[in-house]
């Protein structure tokens, strides 16, 4: 199999069109949903979401530009935070993509079901799920040439039926736009804003996929694909706001909720416009799940390389894909279409407060990002500020969120506290087979047979995890920095090994104070073997690949400081080693 950095990588078009795909379908509910809380106001609350994500635009672009390797919010706190609060914002983004990607498919089938009911929607739920896990089984390449294909259809179905509703208005006039304008709110003009926003919020979801298979982009297209999703929300979801309102009273957008811009369309266009927006949304519907399979195979990948799952998930096709990973995310999603039977409503608060609270988690990497690493090159730069009332935002759409549907929140909560519980085993799993082995002595005590066979198994496990080496390289730091290094490994990793390794250019030495103080760390901590080495040579991308394959070491458990502004390698080039300091 080829190495990754040798696969073809994704172009500006075929990338937007992953994530695009996800976040341009919003426009099939979140207009109807806005005019529903914000009334004739809906327009401005869904510009007030275009603000919101141009601030978001420059904090991931800050966050990712500084840190490009899969993962999204996953990635940013593992490098700025620890490996517990990381695992957090991933099980978010995981529940995140499961009821988005479970969500989407149920909805495209119902709109094909309108069109040819043929079967029933939850066995076609199930058909659509197996064949977009088939097709991203087949490499991202094949997946985004299918992305591509129904982007540019979405787009076209778009401009179609906005030009048709642009038509309308001009031959019938502005009565209905007077009428609903005048239209009184159930509250104030802010309590409808607020409403208004906080459910708009809900149409910038795909926005965070692009973080999590940027490897998988080429060089720049990363920022091409912020600028080119916001550009479309800002443009799409207020304009068929406010033309819905110059073309269609208020009081008939709750009855026609479901299908909203097919009967936009049935509207200004007749029946056939309708139909076409008809097949456009179960086509982009069903984008959206490839976008969710995508987006969770990248996070899953990093995560099983940092050790959080099994290694067995790993195991890739020559097509550069992880089946394991995609057939264990497909059967997450059956899982939660089986349970909720396919209602909106659970699969909408799972999804609403887990997108929402990723986020957050985000802002809040990219304050960390600022922080604990700020010699760190990147590319932009997002002002606390922005990122302050980017976090801001997202709180109040979340509290408006919760404040709507009370309910939404009790639904999240029974599927994250499983989900996150089973992901703290596996980060604590040392811990698990230590007690399992006081356990297996205690319970077996009569029967030495199957306690000794159990404790061997178990101990297998454990020498098996703590001999995995990890390797921190150093400059000559004083031993405040070295201490630290130890306990970020002692918290945050399953070993009793550390390399650590300072490479040195010819007729240079270290002081005998490091030196010493090293000795003095070894003593420190007996249950960490600590081992120094000196290399001499050049620290850049070729020494690490020659140090990880002689040692047999994975390069994201090679560890470093952060890098100043001086420092000659881009981050991704040293292939994903880890900020830690």
């Amino acid at each position: 199999m080829e190495p990754l950095s040798q696969q073809k990588k994704l172009s500006q078009l075929p990338a937007t069109a992953i994530c695009g795909n996800d976040i341009t379908s919003s426009c099939l509910y979140v207009s109807a949903l806005t005019i529903m809380y914000a009334g004739q106001y809906a327009f401005i609350a869904l510009l007030l979401v275009g603000l919101v994500l141009f601030f978001f635009r420059k904090i991931y672009g800050e966050a990712v530009g500084a840190l490009p390797l899969n993962g999204g919010a996953y990635n940013i706190l593992l490098n700025t935070t620890s490996k517990g609060n990381a695992s957090l914002a991933a099980c978010l983004t995981i529940l995140s993509y499961m009821a988005t990607g479970v969500l989407s498919a149920t909805e495209a089938m119902r709109y094909v079901h309108s069109i040819v009911p043929l079967f029933p929607v939850l066995i076609a739920t199930m058909v659509l799920l197996t064949l977009f896990l088939f097709l991203t089984i087949a490499g991202i390449s094949e997946s985004s040439i299918v992305a591509l294909v129904i982007f540019i259809i979405h787009l076209a179905t778009l401009v179609l039926l906005i030009g048709s509703c642009i038509l309308f208005v001009a031959s019938n006039g502005f009565n209905t736009f007077r009428i609903n304008w005048h239209t009184p709110l159930r509250g104030s003009i802010g309590t409808a804003l607020f409403l208004g926003f906080s459910t708009a919020m809900l149409g910038i979801s795909g926005f965070e996929t692009s973080a999590n298979f940027v490897e998988e982009q080429k060089q720049g297209v990363f920022p091409k694909t912020l600028r080119n999703m916001w550009t479309l929300v800002v443009i799409i979801n207020p304009l068929i706001a406010l033309l819905a309102i110059m073309i269609v009273p208020i009081s008939a957008v709750g009855s026609n909720q479901e299908a909203f811009l097919s009967f936009l369309g049935n509207t200004s266009g007749g029946h056939w416009l309708a139909t076409v927006v008809s097949i456009d949304a179960a086509l982009v519907l069903s984008g959206a799940v490839l976008t969710s399979f995508i987006g969770v195979s990248g996070l899953m990948q990093r995560m099983t390389l940092d050790r959080i799952f099994p290694q067995m998930l790993l195991k890739k096709n020559k097509r550069g894909s992880s089946p394991r990973i995609l057939i264990t995310f497909y059967l997450l999603c059956l899982s939660i279409l089986f349970i909720t039977s396919g209602e909106l409503g659970p699969l909408a608060g799972v999804y609403t407060i887990s997108f929402l609270t990723v986020m957050v988690f985000f802002g809040f990497g990219n304050l960390l990002l600022k922080i604990k690493r700020a010699k760190l090159p990147r590319p932009e730069y997002a002002a606390p500020s922005i990122v302050l009332l980017g976090i801001l935002a997202i709180l109040i759409a979340l509290y408006g969120n919760v404040k709507m549907h009370p309910d939404y929140l009790v639904v999240f909560l029974q599927y994250f506290i499983p989900a996150i519980s089973i992901i703290y085993v596996f980060l604590k799993r040392k811990a698990v087979i230590h007690y399992s082995i006081v356990y297996v002595n205690k319970f077996f005590d009569k029967l030495r047979q199957i306690s000794t066979f159990s404790r061997f198994h178990l101990m297998r496990e454990m020498r098996k995890l703590n001999k995995q080496p990890f390797v921190f390289f150093t400059k000559g730091d004083n031993i405040s920095t070295l201490n630290k290094v130890i306990i970020y490994v002692k918290e945050n990793e399953i070993t009793q090994k550390l390399k650590i390794v300072t490479v040195l250019q010819k007729e240079l030495e270290l002081n005998e104070t490091f030196l010493r103080d090293l000795e003095a760390l070894d003593r420190a901590y007996p249950d960490i073997n600590i081992e120094y080495l000196q290399i001499e040579g050049t620290f850049g991308p070729e020494l690490i690949n020659k140090l990880s394959n002689e040692w047999h070491i994975p390069k994201n458990f090679m560890f470093i400081g952060s890098p100043g502004d001086r420092f000659p390698h881009k981050l991704e080039d040293l292939g994903g080693v880890r900020l830690i300091i």
